[in-house]
């Protein structure tokens, strides 16, 4: 334990046990030593109120809670003093910002019960229900609760296992720890302890409400609107989480009328809530009303000016322009030292997308470097562990493996996957498959994914080396017809009336040898894209989910470079069964590229995949207006704009790629 946690320590029990000059004296130094130190800062409001300088520390929590806005304990002690010198109304401001901050303070509930009665009577029997669940747990899972509130994940997950040893079906107890897996994105576990979870309390509605969240970040649309639909059944009086749920489910399963009319709805109720309109662009945006998109979040904006993601979602429509006092607005934000984290990445990205639409270059790389550089720490992309995967694809799939397994699998021939990185034009190529009258497009559909997943399993083998792919060459020649019928079926869901469908699952490039195994007859496309293009387009994407790897130069560069190493695997071992569709060749003749995808496809010429851009369907990527337009070609070179600062990126991507592509 360093010194300053230890003199912290010393100084909350001095306070405890009313030893003020004690207390003093610990604090005194402390604030030599660390004056700027939130914890210390904090611990001297406390000293003012006990001595009786209600003033004093009145001033002192003002300017630390303006300081480190997300400071619960000081919003906490900021009702204590409103309340101590008859100022109700900052009284009942700060207990809720800090129960907002931190759910589990239990002496904040009990002040917002008559706070709320005073000044927003139908809340307080929603505090008095929490004061009562906070009293109903154990102390350690609301010290997880505050641990979680404080975003310190390791001392949660630690404490809520150790819990759990003694108690392993404690509902909350459960409920937490898959919180903490949430966090860590270990999503896969959290959706198992949560079914559980639910199994065994099927009524416990929070439960339920986060399975619902695990299962839409895990894009089981359909799954989570079984359970969206469900919870809006059971809760008549919902106040409006559910209905949120299920507005979010019933738009991501396509029934866009009945999303657009919940969400009507939620905005009529709660006019004042930020997040409604926000849903609401996204769902004008990708069924291709961009007005009606860009005054949601306008709408947005003028509800919370300080909210990233209503900027962010602008400028992701990639046609909208921010005009100059748009952009000193958001550069006045961004400088706020109260802004988060999370807002200041996306205002940055919308910063560069805007300065970059004005030719101020330099200006916006700065910005894109600067939200890059604040996201790329919250992800767990690791260049070693990604070599090793791409290794271990190379070292099992082998042509002697595929001769060997050559009758195995489903022999439907519905699947067409379109592989790749991201902002490689994959979603142009869906978007004329899609305009076919025999083909209907989906979305990234998970099921190879977490086949792979199955597959791989928890445990490694006795050397550490993942079971799969290595069990591919062990399993029986059954189960890859058995797991072939079952993508079908999983999948049928998302279909129409089409004879063919699109899976369109980039990250399913690193399993094209389990795809020739369980459904061999599939079409599989690799959209494939200029590297210095298609790296720094995604550079400058702030993704919604996963695609971890773009955020540094060096990092997309490793990724593409392995890409290509794996794909030229692919070719040698099953040549002629991938077709390779280079974004450049499909902008520059499109006739003849389209002609070519049919041909693969075996499908015959409709005029309609010329005509892209007219088909009406929802398109739920960054490229969803852009696939509306015809054919341009103002994209192709961006990135040049930007080469003097590309250096790590060509290091990255290698001598040899950057020759293939004549790049200095």
């Amino acid at each position: 334990m360093s010194d300053i946690s230890q003199q912290l320590i010393d100084a909350q029990q001095a306070l405890v046990n009313k030893d003020l000059d004690a207390a003093n004296r610990i604090i005194a130094g402390l604030a030599t030593a660390h004056p700027d130190d939130p914890n210390v800062r904090y611990l001297a409001c406390l000293l003012l109120r006990l001595q009786g300088c209600n003033d004093e520390a009145m001033q002192s929590l003002q300017s630390l809670t303006s300081d480190v806005p997300d400071h619960a304990r000081a919003f906490q002690e900021m009702t204590t003093v409103a309340l101590a010198i008859n100022e109700p109304k900052l009284a009942h401001a700060a207990a809720e910002r800090a129960v907002e901050l931190d759910p589990a303070l239990m002496q904040c509930w009990q002040f917002l019960i008559p706070l709320r009665r005073k000044f927003s009577p139908s809340l307080a029997e929603a505090a008095a229900a929490q004061l009562d669940f906070l009293r109903s747990l154990p102390p350690e899972l609301r010290t997880v609760i505050s641990y979680l509130a404080n975003n310190k994940v390791q001392d949660a997950e630690r404490l809520a296992k150790h819990f759990l040893r003694d108690n392993k079906t404690h509902p909350e107890g459960m409920r937490l720890l898959a919180e903490v897996l949430t966090r860590k994105n270990i999503l896969d576990e959290a959706q198992f302890l949560l079914e559980t979870l639910v199994a065994l309390q099927p009524k416990m509605i929070p439960a339920r409400l986060q399975l619902f969240h695990v299962l839409m970040r895990r894009q089981r649309f359909h799954s989570a609107f079984d359970i969206a639909a469900s919870l809006n059944k059971d809760a008549p009086t919902d106040t409006g989480e559910i209905k949120r749920a299920y507005a979010a489910a019933a738009f991501a399963v396509g029934n866009i009328e009945e999303a657009k009319d919940l969400y009507a709805q939620l905005a009529k109720s709660a006019p004042a809530d930020h997040l409604i309109p926000i849903s609401q662009g996204h769902i004008f945006n990708a069924i291709g009303e961009r007005e009606n998109a860009v005054a949601a979040f306008q709408r947005c904006i003028s509800l919370k000016p300080a909210h990233g993601d209503s900027y962010w979602s602008l400028a992701n429509t990639k046609s909208y322009r921010f005009d100059d006092d748009e952009i000193a607005s958001m550069q006045k934000i961004e400088e706020s030292d109260a802004l988060s984290t999370l807002d200041r990445v996306q205002i940055c990205f919308a910063l560069g997308k805007a300065l970059e639409d004005k030719n101020l270059f330099d200006d916006a790389f700065n910005y894109y470097d600067r939200g890059n550089s604040l996201k790329l720490p919250t992800t767990h992309y690791d260049p070693v562990q990604l070599r090793k995967r791409v290794q271990a694809q190379i070292d099992v799939c082998t042509s002697e493996l595929f001769e060997s397994r050559q009758h195995v699998g489903v022999q439907n021939i519905d699947p067409i996957f379109i592989v790749g990185l991201p902002r490689a034009g994959s979603t142009l190529l869906e978007q004329i498959l899609a305009s076919h009258s025999q083909v209907d497009g989906t979305m990234e559909l998970h099921n190879v994914l977490d086949l792979a997943k199955r597959l791989r399993g928890r445990d490694a083998d006795q050397d550490g080396t993942p079971r799969y792919p290595a069990i591919l060459g062990d399993l029986d020649n059954d189960l890859f017809a058995q797991f072939g019928a079952q993508f079908i079926d999983q999948t049928r869901i998302y279909r129409g009336s089409g004879h063919l469908f699109i899976d369109k699952m980039p990250n399913n490039f690193f399993h094209i040898g389990l795809i020739k195994l369980i459904l061999p007859n599939a079409k599989i496309i690799d959209a494939r894209r200029h590297p210095m293009a298609c790296c720094f387009s995604g550079y400058k994407q702030l993704f919604g989910e996963g695609q971890e790897f773009s955020y540094g130069l060096s990092q997309i560069g490793e990724y593409y470079k392995e890409y290509v190493r794996l794909m030229a695997h692919w070719d040698a071992v099953l040549p002629g069964h991938v077709l390779r569709v280079n974004h450049e060749d499909v902008v520059a003749d499109l006739e003849t590229q389209v002609h070519r995808i049919l041909d693969y496809c075996g499908l015959e010429f409709e005029s309609a995949c010329l005509e892209f851009h007219k088909t009406e369907r929802t398109v739920r990527t960054p490229s969803a207006e852009q696939v509306r337009q015809p054919i341009y070609t103002s994209g192709l070179e961006q990135w040049k704009n930007f080469e003097h600062y590309l250096a790590p990126l060509k290091e990255a991507l290698g001598s040899e790629l950057l020759n293939e592509y004549q790049i200095d």
